[in-house]
C-alpha cells in the first residue's frame, strides 16, 4: 500500500511540476519582454577571466548604444550571472535569465560544457542565445538538423580544426601530427573535428591522447606521442592544464610544435613562463601590436572603464571584442524587428549588416545551421605567446 501510495504521489508531484512551469514559461511568454540581454559566464573559478573579458565587451557595447539613445526608445541593461564553468548552474541561468528578469536574449560565456546543456531549456523557453567564446560544433549544428535558437559570433570547432591542422602541418617536417584534448564535452567534441580535418589531407595523427581538468602529470602522453615521431601537436586544451603539458615537454626534452584552439589564450604565459614561448594560438581577434581607428577607440573606452595599463591586460580578448560586436549586432536586429519580441527579433537576425571588430557582417547570419556562425573562417588569426604577452605571429620570431 505504501508503494502505490508513493507512486500515486510522484505522479501527482510530477504534474503539478509539469502545470507550474508550463504555467510560469506562459506568463513569461506573455508578459512584455524587458530591454536586457543575460550574460552567462565563469566568473569565479580558474577561469574567471573569460566571464570578465565577455562582460567588458558587452558593457562597452552597451555604454555606446545607450549613449545614443537606447533601443527603441529604450536603454539597455546586461544581467550578469556567474555559471562557473559548470553546466547546471549554465542551465539554471538559462532559466533566471529567460523566466525571472524576462530578457530579449542570452550572450553564453566560455565553456562548451555549460553551451551545450543550455541548448534544451533556450529552445524549450525559445530565446536567442548568441555565444561569444565556446567554439563546440554541436552547439550550433544540431544533430536533429534544426537549430531556432542557438547562434554565435565566435569561433566553431570544426573550423577552428581545419584551421590548426594546417598550421601544424606547415610546421612540421614529418608531417606525424598527435592531438591532445581534454576530456569534457569541448574536447572530446573537437578530437573527432581535427582527426577529420587531417584525414581530409590523408594524414592519420599518430596519438590521439586526453586528459581531465586538474591532471598534474601527462608524461604518459607525451612519451606516447614522442614515440610515434610526432614532432606538433594540435591541442584543446584550457590554460592551466596547458601549463602541466609544456612543464612535461621540458622535463622530457621533448619540443614539438603546438598549434592550439584558443584555450590557451588566457594566463599561460604567466603560468609557464619562458616554456610558453612559441606556442601557436589561434584567435579571432588581436588587440596587441598597431590597432585600426576603430579598435584603439574602443579600447580605450575598455581600459578608462576598467583601468587597463596595457592591452596585454585584455585576458582572453578575442571574447571581449566577439561580445562587442554580439551586443551591437543584437541592438540592431531588436531596432530591426521594431520590437522587443523573442521571435521577431531572432527573424530580425538574419538581416542584420554590421562592420564590426572582428568581421563585416553582411549579414551575421543566415538561415541554414552552419550559416547560425557569424565569424567565418577568413576572419581567424594565429598568434605566439612571446616572452608573456600573446602577440600576432608575424611580430613574433615564430612567423
Amino acid at each position: 500500500m505504501k508503494s502505490i501510495f508513493k507512486s500515486s504521489f510522484r505522479n501527482v508531484t510530477a504534474f503539478a511540476c509539469a502545470v507550474i512551469c508550463t504555467t510560469a514559461a506562459q506568463i513569461s511568454h506573455a508578459q512584455e519582454r524587458q530591454p536586457c540581454i543575460g550574460l552567462s559566464g565563469a566568473l569565479t573559478g580558474p577561469q574567471a577571466f573569460t566571464g570578465l573579458a565577455a562582460r567588458m565587451g558587452a558593457e562597452i557595447a552597451i555604454d555606446e548604444i545607450n549613449a545614443s539613445g537606447g533601443v527603441l526608445g529604450k536603454k539597455l541593461v546586461l544581467k550578469v550571472y556567474d555559471d562557473g564553468g559548470q553546466p547546471p548552474k549554465g542551465v539554471d541561468n538559462v532559466r533566471r535569465i529567460a523566466m525571472a528578469d524576462n530578457c530579449i536574449a542570452i550572450l553564453g560565456g566560455y565553456h562548451s560544457g555549460v553551451a551545450l546543456a543550455m541548448r534544451e531549456p533556450i529552445e524549450q523557453i525559445g530565446i536567442p542565445y548568441v555565444g561569444v567564446m565556446a567554439a563546440g560544433t554541436k552547439i550550433i549544428e544540431h544533430d536533429s538538423g534544426k537549430n531556432a535558437w542557438m547562434f554565435r559570433v565566435s569561433a566553431k570547432d570544426r573550423w577552428v580544426a581545419q584551421y590548426l591542422s594546417d598550421v601544424a602541418l606547415q610546421k612540421s617536417a614529418s608531417k606525424k601530427i598527435a592531438v591532445f584534448y581534454e576530456n569534457t564535452g569541448w574536447g572530446n567534441g573537437a578530437a573527432p573535428d581535427v582527426k577529420a580535418a587531417l584525414q581530409a589531407k590523408g594524414i592519420s595523427p599518430v596519438a590521439l591522447e586526453t586528459f581531465n581538468w586538474g591532471d598534474q602529470d601527462m608524461t604518459a602522453q607525451l612519451i606516447r606521442a614522442r614515440d610515434a615521431g610526432a614532432d606538433a601537436i594540435v591541442m584543446f586544451a584550457l590554460d592551466r592544464e596547458g601549463n602541466q603539458i609544456l612543464r612535461g615537454m621540458d622535463k622530457l626534452k621533448y619540443k614539438p610544435v603546438i598549434a592550439s584552439a584558443w584555450g590557451l589564450a588566457g594566463n599561460l604565459g604567466e603560468l609557464a613562463g619562458p616554456l610558453a614561448n612559441g606556442v601557436l594560438v589561434f584567435q579571432t581577434f588581436s588587440w596587441m601590436g598597431k590597432q585600426d581607428p576603430k579598435t584603439a577607440a574602443v579600447y580605450q573606452k575598455i581600459a578608462d572603464k576598467y583601468k587597463l595599463k596595457s592591452p596585454a591586460d585584455l585576458k582572453m580578448g578575442s571574447g571581449t571584442a566577439n561580445a562587442y560586436d554580439a551586443i551591437h549586432i543584437l541592438a540592431k536586429a531588436i531596432a530591426g524587428a521594431g520590437s522587443y519580441d523573442r521571435v521577431k527579433v531572432r527573424d530580425a537576425l538574419y538581416r542584420v549588416k554590421y562592420e564590426g571588430l572582428v568581421a563585416n557582417y553582411d549579414p551575421a547570419f543566415g538561415q541554414a545551421q552552419e550559416q547560425h556562425d557569424a565569424i567565418k573562417q577568413k576572419y581567424y588569426k594565429l598568434t605566439a605567446w612571446y616572452n608573456g604577452s600573446l602577440l600576432p605571429v608575424d611580430q613574433t620570431p615564430y612567423k
